[in-house]
């Protein structure tokens, strides 16, 4: 069984804290339709930047470990996990099995760029 470093495990970890940030940054915003616009951005703007404090960490430690290519897939695959969840719990959307089998075709090509 592999093991872990710190430096490669905690990119991850802020990745998937900076992605709740910025899922409702980008859209938690769409719940609340009636809001005028520039709210929703001032809004989002605030919220983005605790994704950024999160996300700039995790690069810096991430590029350590891992290659640039590598650190946006992680970040990727990460989004469509907390977008899934966003969307079920957040905005009550339903996934449907097309959903389902486009994000595994995303995540098998994620596969490939951490292929040695």
């Amino acid at each position: 069984m592999p093991t872990f470093s710190p430096a490669a495990v905690w990119p991850i970890i802020l990745l998937s804290m900076s992605n709740v940030f910025m899922t409702f940054a980008w859209y938690g915003h769409l719940k609340f339709k009636g809001a005028a616009i520039w709210v929703a951005v001032l809004v989002s703007w605030g919220i983005a930047f605790f994704e950024y404090c999160l996300a700039v960490p995790a690069n810096r430690i991430g590029a350590q470990v891992y290659s640039a290519a590598q650190l946006k897939t992680i970040q990727e695959v990460i989004t469509l996990l907390v977008f899934s969840g966003f969307s079920v719990f957040w905005l009550k959307e339903t996934l449907t099995i097309n959903h389902v089998l486009g994000f595994a075709l995303i995540a098998a090509g994620a596969a490939l760029i951490f292929r040695a």
